[in-house]
């Protein structure tokens, strides 16, 4: 069996602000990028051919449209040179609003990218202030517009909902403004207080209030519900990609799916992750350290993890349950050389009579309810 195509992943840790919620490796400082894109050439060359063949590439940050769209053309150059990229592979970069023009986005499809994803975030002003976004709800929609005129024919949309003090009406507001401008693919994450944020903080010191769990719960429901119903189709907890009539095109990200799938891919940049081989490392999570691995001739990597057969089918039965295709039970058969309800049926069979989780054709899924608790269900099968 011919070895499954790897992803390969860029991660641009630079932005013009950083969000109060964000807990992904990023700096404000943009003296460094000329170093950072020379060590990033140099990373790609010393981890060349370490994979058969590729066929996603991914720009993540970040803020990877803060790199010009001739340094962009200089890594896709340095990534076609170094590995097998397949003809037709997804290439990705992440674009903010307030760091593009017509005239970029234009540079950036020249440069081979064809796949954008904008960091929308919201339509309401409100909600992008309170979120520290630096653009406006009609700058995002701009850049959405212009990046249409440029000819990306495959845009997706990131989104953040259950912010404090919104209701279903305001929310159902935005998804119908969304949904207007027709993007072929949406992420919709609730907003979560990562430890060590700013905006946790906030909320330690009582000066933001987050929404409890129930309102929030009601939110990712009506969100399933309205994106379903207006032609996207859920494929993950927070991932939708379009079905228009007639449309054959497959919109989900080729590239996340490898992630949840157990695909090999290769991270480059600093705090960049790697899976090959049972094998899982990562990048410093510093810039500096980063750097300076790479000025002395070392891959800049800070940890290594072997992953147990009992690590890769925890991952295996959680990554499955994050999909609405679900836990294949054959292919878990195929990898574990174990029968799935030898290891959860009991558990299985109460979650099915608790309407939390269905059956159906060798798969495991977890119903509509279930998903608004998909931590709860984990907890109960993995432990």
């Amino acid at each position: 069996m011919p070895a499954t195509p790897a992803g390969l992943y860029v991660h641009v840790p630079f932005c013009r602000a950083k969000c109060p919620y964000c807990d992904f490796y990023s700096i404000t400082d943009p003296g460094s990028i000329t170093a950072y894109t020379e060590a990033l050439l140099a990373e790609l060359n010393l981890r060349r051919q370490r994979v058969p063949r590729a066929d996603t590439i991914y720009f993540g940050g970040g803020t990877p449209s803060i790199l010009t769209p001739l340094q962009i053309a200089q890594v896709l150059e340095a990534i076609h040179s170094c590995f097998s990229v397949a003809t037709g592979a997804e290439i990705t970069l992440e674009v903010n609003p307030e760091t593009v023009t017509p005239a970029s986005l234009a540079a950036y499809r020249a440069a081979g990218i064809n796949r954008l994803n904008i960091g929308l975030q919201s339509l309401d002003d409100r909600t992008l202030a309170f979120l520290g976004r630096i653009h406006t709800a009609q700058k995002g929609v701009d850049a959405y517009r212009w990046a249409r005129a440029a000819g990306f024919d495959n845009i997706g949309l990131d989104l953040i909902y259950a912010v404090p003090g919104q209701t279903r009406s305001r929310w159902e507001a935005e998804m119908a403004g969304v949904v207007r401008l027709a993007p072929d693919h949406l992420s919709c994450y609730t907003l979560t207080m990562e430890p060590g944020t700013p905006m946790a903080q906030q909320v330690q010191d009582g000066q933001v209030h987050p929404l409890d769990e129930e309102t929030a719960g009601r939110l990712f429901s009506a969100t399933a519900a309205y994106l379903n119903h207006h032609g996207y189709r859920q494929y993950e907890i927070s991932n939708f990609s379009r079905h228009a009539a007639g449309d054959t095109a497959d919109r989900r990200s080729r590239h996340n799916r490898k992630y949840w799938t157990a695909a090999p891919y290769l991270g480059f940049g600093p705090a960049a992750h790697s899976f090959r081989d049972r094998t899982r490392w990562w990048n410093h999570r510093s810039l500096s350290d980063y750097l300076a691995d790479l000025k002395a001739g070392r891959l800049p990597v800070a940890e290594t993890e072997r992953l147990t057969r009992e690590q890769r089918m925890m991952e295996f039965v959680y990554l499955g349950l994050r999909q609405t295709d679900g836990i294949d039970t054959v292919d878990f058969a195929s990898r574990f050389d174990a029968g799935f309800f030898d290891c959860f049926g009991s558990e299985v069979r109460r979650l099915i009579d608790e309407g939390l989780v269905a059956q159906s054709s060798g798969r495991i899924c977890l119903s509509h309810r279930g998903m608004r608790f998909i931590e709860h269900v984990a907890d109960r099968l993995l432990s």
